[in-house]
């Protein structure tokens, strides 16, 4: 546990960890800017944004992304960069990689990446990387009639491995079979646009987008041959036929490069999937597959674990294969505790069962002797080194009482590690830390734009919650501001979440504190960080101690900040954070001048027959709504709107199918028919996030008008 509770993102709290050049303090930009503003919904989608960073082989050079938002157009644009390591100045913008994207170094010191071809198609690119910096003409390495989706190397650059949306049926990337739609007896043959689903079959729909029936995100290995593929595909997955594996890889909606990984020696590739069942929907049984590179032959590694594995990582001597795991099936948030597997006799060894806390990320040392890998820890993201022979873990306190949100964490050959970092106050940098000390800063993607904008602080408190139990939060509100500022409570989604000290595009509290509002949030019991028995107490109890911590939480930071005025307040969440808006709004009805729900939970049975991911209902509430329809009955908030009173901005996606957007509709229904203000903002082309720069804008528009109608006018609410 962090010993900081309290930071102001500022010259004070980042000098430190920021060359003088970056500062984010309002002082240290007084040679370019008079008076620092306030951060705008303008500018926080206009803020660069720093990409995944690749080192190269020998440690020396590091090569990363940016994206670029056009202020008056909005159109986002990518950048790459190349720097040394070691030394400062100022980054190489290698502006022959145009809008290539997945940039990252191979074995060989050259740059390979993703492009378009002059067919406008996707394909893999190499670039030689010269003595002077600069890159040698780029030379295709695939040609393929379909766009290539991701790419991943093998250490020793004898495979390579690309995957995209392919047919079951194909033995290759390039393959002329496909689905007709899913209609065997009209649709193709008859014109119609329609698909047909089979009850058999797996999700209809995932997230954002219709399933094609008989199509999946597939893998296929090819050889390399002086920088070209050669011979023959093996797709990872196997052949087609009775018996196959059939399942989406990468693992959809979310799942990328991390889900694919090739032995050292090229030998073998190492895949996460899920069967594409009926059972799909419900399960959270993502398996760790081997496919032999030299027969194709494909072995359920895990078996044995009908819960989540993935992160397949083999060690760089070949010899171990690491991974995380939860251990209980239907849960898809429990513990993640890192596996360690010897490859030569199949034994595994739970490295971290006894680590309460949950690992996102690993990456091995050169010496394959230590695992990095980083888990949510009280409001922060540390990196942690873990001994793969003793199981010995080390929190690395790379800053030091600082830590906030680290990511991206990569053993460099010298011993040194580099590492992302963001926090409420900024968004993400590449740092450097020597022997595992201070980090300092290697880039400035943001840094200094963060310094024309008036700061903010951020302080940490905590309290007892429900039963009892230590809860924590965050208070963020303008720095040096004078006088009162009304109160905006954060809750979080997942529910299994946090509001860490992280940056974040779309919910960031630094850029509504700057509206003049001093911002809330709590981590009420069921979130994250904390020790799975925390995040296991929300289960069945969605409206119980979760609403009970918010009511002690706010209550909490009003004593502990008189700036605070508890009189004027609003509340405001997404997804579970949503549903906590119309649970308050019948069961907290008095407290707020307003409410912001944003792809909300209105009603409970409905959600359960609309939703994608039946695991989650269903774990929460103890089986389908048949199985047990009082648990969702007892934590229904459509069963309390005769209580509702609170004026609510609702805020849905048609492209939403986690929670599917007539659920907002009812909302705003309900407050209608109530005849309480309201507003319904309905974005036809956005899921479950906005996450259109324009579609940001209006969002942010909308919600700071709201909240000031109702918090800042003299005759507010009138």
């Amino acid at each position: 546990m962090k010993t900081t509770l309290a930071y102001a993102i500022s010259l004070a709290a980042m000098a430190a960890a920021t060359p003088a050049h970056s500062q984010t303090s309002a002082e240290t930009s007084a040679d370019t800017v008079a008076e620092p503003h306030p951060m705008t919904a303008q500018d926080l989608v206009t803020t660069p944004r720093l990409g995944s960073p690749s080192v190269s082989p020998d440690g020396g050079m590091v090569v990363y992304s940016v994206t670029k938002t056009d202020p008056e157009t909005y159109k986002r644009s990518s950048h790459k960069y190349l720097r040394s390591i070691a030394a400062m100045g100022e980054p190489l913008h290698l502006e022959a990689l145009g809008e290539a994207s997945s940039v990252r170094f191979g074995s060989d010191g050259a740059l390979w990446y993703l492009a378009p071809d002059e067919a406008g198609i996707t394909q893999v690119y190499r670039a030689a990387l010269q003595k002077n910096r600069r890159l040698a003409e780029p030379r295709q390495v695939t040609s393929f009639a379909a766009s290539v989706g991701g790419f991943v190397l093998a250490p020793d650059l004898s495979r390579i491995v690309v995957h995209g949306a392919r047919a079951r049926s194909c033995s290759a990337f390039d393959c002329d079979a496909g689905p007709k739609g899913g209609d065997p007896v009209g649709g193709d043959a008859v014109g119609g646009t329609g698909r047909l689903y089979e009850s058999d079959g797996g999700f209809i729909r995932h997230w954002d987008a219709w399933e094609t029936p008989g199509t999946y995100n597939r893998a296929f290995a090819y050889a390399l041959d002086g920088g070209s593929i050669t011979g023959a595909a093996i797709p990872l997955d196997g052949p087609a036929g009775s018996g196959a594996l059939v399942g989406d890889t990468p693992t959809a909606p979310f799942g990328g490069d991390e889900d694919i990984a090739i032995a050292p020696d090229g030998s073998a590739a190492y895949i996460t999937a899920r069967v594409a069942d009926a059972n799909e929907p419900y399960s959270t049984n993502l398996d760790i597959y081997r496919t032999d590179l030299s027969t194709g032959a494909v072995t359920n590694l895990t078996a044995d674990n009908a819960a989540t594995d993935a992160l397949p990582m083999p060690s760089p001597d070949g010899r171990y294969l690491a991974y995380v795991a939860m251990a209980r099936p239907g849960y898809e948030s429990d513990r993640m505790v890192v596996q360690l597997r010897d490859l030569a006799s199949g034994t595994t060894r739970a490295l971290t069962q006894d680590f309460d806390r949950s690992f996102s990320s690993l990456a091995w040392t050169p010496d394959s002797r230590t695992l990095l890998a980083t888990a949510q820890s009280v409001l922060d993201t540390p990196a942690y080194a873990i001994d793969v022979v003793t199981g010995s873990i080390r929190e690395l306190d790379l800053m030091p009482g600082n830590e906030a949100h680290i990511g991206n964490v990569a053993a460099l050959p010298d011993g040194n590690i580099l590492f992302t970092r963001d926090s409420i106050g900024a968004p993400s940098e590449l740092y450097l830390s020597v022997d595992a000390g201070q980090a300092m800063p290697l880039t400035d993607v943001a840094s200094s734009l963060m310094g024309r904008q008036r700061s903010v602080v951020t302080t940490r408190f905590s309290f007892a919650g429900a039963d009892g139990d230590t809860v924590y939060g965050q208070i963020t509100k303008p720095e040096r501001h004078a006088g009162k500022l009304p109160a905006i409570l954060y809750v979080h989604g997942g529910p299994q979440g946090s509001f860490n000290d992280g940056w974040s595009s779309r919910w960031n509290p630094r850029v509504l504190a700057s509206q003049g509002y001093a911002v809330v949030s709590v981590d009420f019991h069921g979130s994250t960080g904390y020790g799975q028995d925390f995040a296991d107490s929300i289960n069945g109890d969605w409206g119980g101690k979760p609403l009970e911590d918010l009511q002690l939480g706010l209550a909490a930071a009003l004593a502990k900040d008189s700036q605070i005025d508890g009189t004027r307040a609003c509340a405001m969440g997404a997804s579970y954070g949503g549903y906590m808006m119309n649970w308050i709004a019948g069961n907290w009805p008095d407290r707020f001048k307003c409410l912001v729900q944003h792809d909300g939970l209105f009603d409970l049975r409905m959600f359960y027959y609309t939703t994608e991911e039946l695991w989650f209902p269903r774990w929460d509430f103890g089986g389908s709504y048949a199985d047990n329809p009082d648990a969702y009955e007892k934590w229904n908030p459509v069963d309390h709107v005769d209580k509702w009173q609170t004026p609510m901005l609702v805020v849905a996606g048609e492209q939403d199918f986690r929670i599917p957007y007539t659920q907002g509709i009812a909302s705003f229904t309900a407050l209608q028919e109530r005849n309480i203000p309201g507003q319904l903002l309905v974005f036809p082309d956005e899921n479950h996030w906005v996450l259109g720069p324009k579609n940001s804008l209006q969002w942010h528009e909308t919600v700071f008008s709201w909240l000031d109608r109702w918090l800042k006018q003299e005759d507010a609410g009138k």
